[in-house]
């Protein structure tokens, strides 16, 4: 007889999602409803804060969802919520709107303000969430880290596709001011050194820019590279590559990375690349009337990742036409556009 895994019981148990309020979280919490599992999911004020309706509103929400306020550099608050899962989802990470360098300060201030804003919160929070992992003995922590762990490497070779062997220099990156890159890298290495100690099952998930319909009111920063691209109009803007990988096929991979025994390691998650001139001229194709960016300035190419490991496990994903109109006309239902292509003109 077959032995079953208790990642791939029929019966579902009770996972947990942190950062739960964010445009990948809110996705996955969506399908891991769907899915059959009950989930606790993180959020950073009083659950009862109408920002979380969008989450209360889903398809057996009522029933299987659980909200805990809960601070990552909080131990007892990520413990409590995790309590009682068998998995855990780490999604939640700080992710600067804008650059965090500060030109006008010195760079002691810089480096402390980088440091408390983007590296504790995600090297630490990360370390709490694993700890309570471990105590409360799940199976598998699944950690949503970023292609900013894998790109920044100035030793790889410039004709080597980027794999999950090649890693981000994080000293290279901090001197480089590439916070968010030096964060999620550091990170997503001391969930591995983690596992090796303690002996929890790690596996991550670097996606490349995650575009598609929102669920949540307010933009959030990946979605913002495709709302600017739309409407700010600029009279010039770079013609650099673009990875992109749809939300509901990122959400995907990160439910098989769980269920399947035999994932381990890291996962790059990319489904498109594509020129930026290519992009704009696609959705001209669709949506004529838009603010695109008046000229295109011609650069080198750009770093090429391979999602081949992730595509060996059994992950596909969908046409990027369909994440590009349907990134839009969300983008368009929620007033992000401005009102006259709010309302279709």
């Amino acid at each position: 007889m077959e032995k079953t895994n208790q990642l791939e019981r029929t019966e579902k148990l009770v996972v947990c999602v942190t950062g739960a309020s964010g445009f990948v979280a809110s996705w996955l919490i969506n399908l891991l409803l769907s899915s059959g599992y009950s989930v606790h999911a993180t959020v950073r004020t009083d659950p009862c804060d109408s920002k979380y309706e969008h989450l209360k509103q889903l398809d057996k929400a009522s029933e299987k969802l659980k909200l805990f306020k809960a601070y990552l550099l909080d131990y007892d608050s990520v413990a409590a919520a995790i309590k009682g899962c068998i998995g855990v989802f780490h999604v939640a990470s700080p992710v600067p709107s804008a650059s965090v360098s500060d030109p006008e300060a010195s760079a002691l201030s810089r480096f402390s303000y980088n440091l408390v804003q983007l590296m504790e919160p995600a090297v630490k929070g990360t370390l709490n969430v694993l700890k309570a992992s471990s105590e409360e003995k799940v199976k598998r922590v699944v950690y949503v880290s970023s292609v900013a762990a894998v790109l920044m490497n100035p030793d790889w070779q410039t004709d080597q596709v980027k794999d999950e062997n090649c890693w981000s220099d994080i000293e290279f990156c901090k001197r480089t001011n590439n916070w968010y890159c030096a964060s999620k890298t550091e990170a997503e290495n001391e969930a591995f050194e983690y596992s090796k100690r303690s002996g929890l099952n790690v596996v991550s998930v670097c996606p490349t820019l995650v575009l598609g319909p929102m669920m949540q009111s307010n933009a959030n920063a990946s979605s913002l590279v495709l709302i600017k691209l739309l409407k700010e109009g600029y009279e010039s803007t770079e013609n650099k590559l673009r990875m992109i990988v749809d939300v509901r096929d990122l959400t995907a991979a990160l439910l098989m990375v769980f269920e399947k025994p035999e994932a381990e390691g890291r996962y790059i998650c990319s489904s498109h690349q594509i020129r930026v001139k290519e992009l704009v001229d696609k959705l001209t194709s669709i949506y004529p009337h838009y603010n695109y960016p008046k000229t295109l300035i011609e650069v080198a190419d750009g770093d090429s990742v391979s999602s081949e490991k992730l595509q060996k496990l059994g992950w596909s994903y969908r046409p990027l036409e369909e994440t590009l109109v349907d990134s839009v006309e969300s983008y368009k239902k929620l007033g992000l556009l401005g009102w006259r292509y709010s309302i279709g003109m």
